[in-house]
């Protein structure tokens, strides 16, 4: 029965809604508190009036009293509140790729905009802005919206704002004021009125009744929790990032499994820097999350990106229901992403064609040489990744002195000022064809560093390097065209098909070589200079 459901949520021709999902498959997840659904449905109890994760403790309901929804807006728009042990705010968010019909995939994206706290203007995600970036009229939007959801686009980010707020509430001891702002409301005063409209008590109740929990604010960090499905492969991503840090930007502590690193971004017109500390629990499948409080302000932003970092979101039934038969070792494997896609552009360049351990030093002797310094608790942590503004201005000259060829100086300085002037975006709510047009239009940068950008920064999961080297011999193919075919049935995943490739032992000895570079280039690959 539990298979039934996982076709009718997962299975990328399935036209079921919300009210049409396997009702007894979705009790016998609840009664199990299988992870694998969290975040993919929500029950409500209609004798509580209270909506929770399949993975909630709390006493199994009644099954004549449990209805089931696809998304908390859903739930709260028919009246219910989020639950204060299980925390709706804590599921993973539900993927938004599809390969239906138009008018549930051009819903879909909306609501990946609405999800995406970067992908629109520091004022908010309005109706007409989204419609605007799908290129559709506002009544278009809404029509179909409702449709695929069964609330409006406004009641979805309304939810989206109220459970970021109800997070933050949990979990930290933020100011209300601030939590407000922070999760994107104009004002206080509309925000508890929204509070209130939707859980029938003020944000200082909340407080009062749930209490700042076991991941209350100390000292200088925030410290919150994030869910994910199982499988997760966390030793395969720990130990990416450990062979990429870049010194003084990223640390890993081995003993603990703490992943650690700096942080500079810009919203609303202003400057925010501080460190990131993830520390995953399988037992829970959650991650531990501390920021520092000077990234407080920006907190919503910092927990997408994190998100979007380790790929928590994930949706492994989808994934390996495509791959597993061609790829039966990767169930847990998952699509690295970043926190930056300044960042990641830049490291990407800096790779092309030389080993990872090549690049990571690349890569420190430009933090060393152009990103500010900066006072962390944790040892380490002492450098800011260079902005493109530095980078823009940084003298041919002095990128040569680090080992720079003079090909890439002129890729890494037109990257910079594109970035720089506003025109090239890299983040998960970017419009990826643009992007990828406008990244290959720029010197140094062709399919496979565009591809990768687009896999990594943009987090598109369909994102396919066909001239990777390593990928091609993986695959047993000679070319990237061979390499292409051969992806096609693996759509719209292929960027989690290229990580488990990358991950399938090299049958030659020749290939060990190539397959030591897959972060930052190939030796062969189509991005010469």
């Amino acid at each position: 029965m539990i298979d039934r459901m996982a076709q009718a949520l997962f299975h990328p021709d399935s036209t079921a809604h919300a009210a049409g999902l396997e009702g007894d498959a979705c009790y016998l997840a609840m009664k199990t508190h299988d992870a694998r659904f969290d975040g993919s449905f929500f029950t409500a109890v209609t004798s509580t009036g209270i909506y929770c994760r399949p993975v909630c403790r709390v006493r199994t309901p009644r099954r004549e009293n449990c209805r089931f929804f696809r998304h908390a807006a859903q739930a709260e728009a028919a009246g219910f509140r989020p639950c204060l042990r299980c925390r709706p705010e804590l599921a993973p968010r539900a993927a938004s790729w599809s390969t239906e019909d138009a008018s549930r995939i051009l819903a879909l994206q909306a609501a990946r905009l609405i999800d995406e706290p970067d992908a629109l203007s520091d004022e908010g995600p309005g109706v007409a802005q989204i419609a605007g970036r799908l290129g559709v009229s506002d009544r278009h939007l809404r029509r179909i919206f409702e449709a695929q959801f069964g609330v409006s686009p406004l009641q979805y980010l309304q939810t989206r704002r109220l459970l970021a707020a109800k997070q933050l509430i949990a979990d930290t001891s933020l100011p209300m004021a601030q939590v407000a702002l922070a999760s994107g409301f104009a004002s206080v005063r509309r925000f508890n009125a929204a509070f209130v409209a939707h859980y029938g008590l003020n944000p200082s109740a909340l407080r009062r009744v749930g209490g700042v929990g076991e991941a209350e604010s100390t000292g200088r960090a925030i410290a919150v929790r994030l869910g994910y499905r199982p499988p997760y492969d966390t030793d395969a991503m720990l130990a990416f990032f450990a062979r990429r840090a870049l010194q003084g930007v990223e640390t890993l502590d081995a003993r603990s499994g703490c992943f650690s690193r700096t942080l500079r971004m810009t919203h609303a017109g202003r400057m925010h820097a501080g460190w990131l500390q993830m520390r995953f629990d399988g037992a829970r499948e959650q991650l531990h999350l501390a920021v520092s409080e000077s990234l407080a302000a920006v907190l919503p932003i910092v927990i997408s990106r994190v998100r979007a970092l380790l790929d928590l979101d994930a949706e492994p039934m989808a994934i390996n229901a495509l791959l597993h038969v061609t790829f039966p070792h990767g169930d847990g494997l998952r699509v690295p992403g970043t926190v930056d896609g300044f960042e990641l552009a830049v490291r990407a360049v800096l790779g092309q064609q030389i080993t990872v351990a090549a690049a990571r030093t690349m890569g420190t002797r430009l933090v060393e040489a152009f990103g500010e310094a900066i006072e962390t608790p944790i040892d380490g942590l002492t450098r800011l990744f260079p902005t493109p503004a530095a980078l823009a201005a940084a003298s041919g000259d002095a990128l040569g002195r680090l080992g720079i060829v003079r090909q890439r100086q002129g890729a890494l300085q037109a990257l910079a000022q594109e970035v720089a002037s506003g025109r090239l975006a890299l983040h998960a709510g970017a419009d990826v064809p643009a992007t990828l047009h406008a990244l290959q239009a720029l010197p140094g940068i062709g399919d496979w560093t565009a591809q990768y950008i687009a896999m990594r920064a943009l987090r598109w999961p369909d994102a396919f390097p066909s001239g990777d080297i390593a990928l091609q011999k993986a695959l047993g193919v000679a070319s990237a065209r061979a390499a292409a075919e051969a992806s096609q049935g693996w759509r719209p995943w292929r960027s989690y098909a290229v990580l488990r490739a990358w991950h399938t032992p090299p049958l030659p000895p020749s290939s060990s070589a190539a397959a030591s570079t897959i972060d930052t280039g190939m030796p062969g690959t189509r991005d010469t200079p």
